[in-house]
């Protein structure tokens, strides 16, 4: 329940300081941390238009991929505290309910019948699937690790004692931070900020979505980034005392979100062609990590 309101909590202010920083950096003042919020809010007061060629999976399926992100933050831990939601491979159970909402996303903005919403979903869901690999890969390292398969275990018996572990928990952090720029559609696979039809993955698929369903769709890519904040968090937690596990894990969202910020600021979006290649790398890098879990455990022959 702790984690569960501590990612509810970040999220609140988590996309506000990456357009926070985007601004200082393009130097101008930019909108307050909490606008994004404010936008959410005002969504939240309008109805949803329907267009009449779609179906009723557009209507089901903005509900479905909040639900999904939501259903995801409940298997996150906070420390040594379970999620609400917590068994062995309960990983496995986090990346395909996550899964479970981009499919229906995914056929949400086909079900519209625009060619351009086609386009975006298909990009999509190549991404995803070439981010796949990578997520498994990394978790599976950290399960051989300490000898568990849950989050909660894993990240509790977790100890980074030496140069080796603390570089693989490096490496860990820059994966997991990938994946979520790569869910969430951002640099330099996706410029949420473009207006090009041809160019554009995410944003071209919620194209027809308004009001309450648009709204639902913003407040669940917010809480997918607090979430894989919340999973780096406790990459480097162990058992710190909550008194200051709950300060640091503000820190630590703060930090990744300036992180994110400074990214988009000073990256360029990659060409169409090369964002499979730039992604299929992660999957290099978590078996990188998978042979130093191998080293550290001592298995490596």
């Amino acid at each position: 329940m702790l984690s569960l309101l501590l990612i509810i909590l970040a999220a609140t202010f988590f996309t506000g300081i990456i357009i926070r920083t985007k601004s200082i950096a393009s130097g101008r003042k930019g909108p307050g941390i909490f606008q994004p919020l404010r936008d959410v809010m005002r969504l939240f007061k309008k109805g949803a238009v329907y267009s009449e060629t779609s179906s009723f999976v557009f209507r089901i399926a903005p509900t479905i991929y909040f639900s999904s992100v939501f259903v995801a933050m409940l298997v996150v831990p906070f420390g040594q505290s379970k999620g609400l939601i917590s068994f062995n491979g309960d990983f496995i159970f986090f990346a395909y309910v996550l899964g479970l909402g981009k499919f229906f996303s995914i056929i949400g903005a086909m079900d519209t019948g625009s060619s351009f919403e086609g386009m975006g979903a298909s990009r999509e869901a190549l991404y995803s699937m070439f981010a796949e690999p990578a997520f498994f890969i990394l978790m599976g390292s950290l399960a051989l690790m300490t000898g568990h398969t849950s989050f909660q275990e894993i990240f509790s018996t977790l100890h980074l004692g030496s140069s080796i572990t603390y570089a693989l928990g490096v490496l860990a952090a820059f994966v997991f931070l990938m994946i979520a720029m790569i869910e969430n559609s951002r640099m330099p696979i996706d410029d949420p900020k473009t207006h090009l039809e041809l160019t554009m993955v995410h944003e071209v698929m919620i194209l027809d979505n308004s009001g309450f369903d648009l709204g639902l769709i913003l407040t669940a890519g917010y809480l997918k980034f607090a979430v894989y904040g919340a999973i780096i968090f406790n990459l480097f937690s162990g058992s710190i005392a909550y008194e200051y596990a709950i300060p640091l894990f503000f820190v630590m969202q703060a930090f990744l979100a300036i992180v994110v910020g400074m990214i988009e600021s000073f990256m360029a979006r990659s060409r169409m062609n090369h964002n499979a290649q730039f992604i299929v790398v992660l999957s290099s890098v978590a078996i990188l990590i998978f042979f130093g879990a191998l080293l550290v455990s001592g298995k490596f022959i």
